[in-house]
């Protein structure tokens, strides 16, 4: 009588599922830094960090891949991968129009309980900045944004915009790394909570696009780049609110 049994669905669903945990670590490890842009990613070293086997970290690598996140070389494997100045600064002004669209979203739909997470994350930000850690303050920057996508409660919005941010994720740690841009940049973060709790889609609309330029503005100071000129869109804001 055969007494093996068939694999569990629990057991399959692990499996299946590991590639993706792998995935998701890697790339947080690259949006905080602590995989620079630039570097040679080590298979094995990964292997051994997340106790598994290279088969799960390949598969993760690809995925990162095709997400633009890495890149290969021919003979000398996979490595973090760099844009260009020119790209990022593209994909800055693009996100100004994003966050405006995802302020005036979240000033609409927020909750009171909603308001006080962001404040409390607003809080382990400055704490952060405070100490000067960098990669936790990077980690505690993307969940801010994080709860501002799921609030706006749209999924053609938020695939964009994710996209667009992991691309963006190295530059902005130099930026705020080199740009002087810790403690105001989470000065902008508590101005973007206050102008979400006043329920004023507009007013939420713009704190949000203003804070990206600043962004822009310290990746530009960072890179010792000339200060970006404001887009169209954000002239006409300015424009409106004068």
């Amino acid at each position: 009588m055969d007494t093996k049994q068939p694999p569990s669905a629990l057991a399959f669903l692990q499996s299946s599922s590991l590639p993706m945990l792998v995935q998701e670590e890697i790339e947080r490890l690259i949006m905080t830094g602590a995989l620079p842009v630039g570097s040679r990613i080590n298979e094995s070293e990964l292997s051994q960090r997340f106790n598994t086997s290279r088969g799960p970290i390949r598969e993760a690598l690809r995925a990162l891949e095709e997400a633009g996140l890495v890149r290969t070389e021919k003979n000398r494997g996979m490595f973090v991968r760099e844009i260009s100045f020119e790209e990022a600064d593209e994909i800055y002004e693009l996100r100004e129009a994003m966050e405006e669209i995802i302020g005036r979203r979240v000033a609409l739909a927020i909750t009171n309980d909603g308001i006080e997470r962001l404040k409390a994350m607003v809080d382990a930000m400055h704490a952060a900045a405070d100490a000067r850690e960098l990669e936790q303050y990077a980690q505690l920057n993307l969940q801010f944004h994080d709860i501002l996508l799921e609030t706006a409660g749209s999924a053609k919005l938020t695939e964009t915009y994710q996209r667009l941010i992991k691309e963006l994720s190295l530059f902005r740690m130099r930026a705020l790394g080199g740009g002087g841009g810790l403690s105001g940049s989470a000065d902008e973060h508590g101005e973007i909570v206050n102008a979400i709790a006043s329920r004023d889609p507009q007013r939420a609309g713009t704190a949000l696009r203003r804070h990206v330029a600043d962004s822009r503005a310290r990746m530009h100071k960072a890179l010792g780049r000339e200060p970006a000129a404001p887009s169209s869109s954000s002239a006409l804001s300015s424009t409106k609110e004068a």
